[in-house]
Parts: structure tokens; C-alpha cells; sequence
């Protein structure tokens, strides 16, 4: 039982280890959302988004809450990568969304690329709602959408 005990430990040490390196700030302290959150982001070489969703509590079941409010997490946080993968401005001065209005697969692309996102973070509340951080890859979306991004 103690050895279970001391590789069970040492897991969750490398998985809380590789979580932190990966650069993606925390926004859950105590088990309460912070009271300042940084917004999405984007950098030279990916786009990150973040979604809160919270749990509803009539439900009876932990895992019921925490799952509901993973999903909407998921959802929101999808939602507002494609407003900024929207905002993006291609070679030739238009942007995505305007791109989206005049080819029917660049828009099935965009939502495609955006739910095959790395899910970074999630982070849980003490109510059981949930933080989700979302990353993907520009050089990735650029493939798929066969552009170039200013």
C-alpha cells in the first residue's frame, strides 16, 4: 500500500511538473477564481483562449458538476478562439471572417482546427466549476487553412 501510495505521488509530481512548465499561468488560487484573469493571447506561434463554465448545483454527483462545467468550459473557450482566429489578417489584407464569408471550407476549417485545440490547463473551483486553458498552434492552422498570417 505504501509503495502504491509513494508511485501514485510521484505521478502526480511529473504530471504537476509538465503542467508548469508549459508556461500557462494559473487562474484558479484556493479554489477560487482569481480576481484578475489575462484574456486570450496570441503570439507568433499560438493562439490561446480560456473558457469558464460553471456547475449546476441541484445536481447530486460530484462528477456530474465537475463534468458539466468541463464541457461548458470546453465550449466557451472554443467559442472565443474562433472570434480570434476571426480577427486574424491574412496576406492580401483581408481577414479570416471575411475569407469565411466568401469560401464555405475555409469556415468548416477554422471550426475543425478549433476542436482538435490542445487542452493545456483546466483547473477546478471549489464549487466544482471549472477553467479551461485552449492552445493551438498558428503554423497548424495556417496549414489547414493553406494561408498566410500577417
Amino acid at each position: 500500500m505504501k509503495k502504491l501510495f509513494i508511485v501514485l505521488a510521484g505521478f502526480a509530481l511529473c504530471i504537476n511538473l509538465i503542467s508548469c512548465g508549459s508556461g500557462v499561468k494559473s487562474h484558479v488560487k484556493g479554489g477560487e477564481l482569481q480576481q484578475t484573469m489575462e484574456g486570450e493571447t496570441q503570439d507568433n506561434d499560438f493562439i490561446q483562449s480560456i473558457g469558464i463554465g460553471a456547475a449546476d448545483q441541484k445536481m447530486d454527483n460530484k462528477t456530474q458538476r465537475m463534468s458539466t462545467s468541463r464541457n461548458a468550459a470546453i465550449t466557451l473557450a472554443q467559442y472565443e478562439m474562433v472570434g480570434i482566429i476571426k480577427g486574424l489578417h491574412v496576406e492580401g489584407g483581408v481577414t479570416v471572417s471575411k475569407a469565411m464569408e466568401t469560401n464555405s471550407d475555409i469556415y468548416a476549417k477554422v471550426n475543425e482546427s478549433v476542436k482538435g485545440a490542445e487542452i493545456v490547463k483546466t483547473e477546478w473551483t471549489a464549487d466544482d466549476g471549472c477553467v479551461i486553458t485552449l492552445r493551438l498552434s498558428k503554423k497548424r492552422l495556417a496549414q489547414m487553412l493553406k494561408m498566410n498570417f500577417k
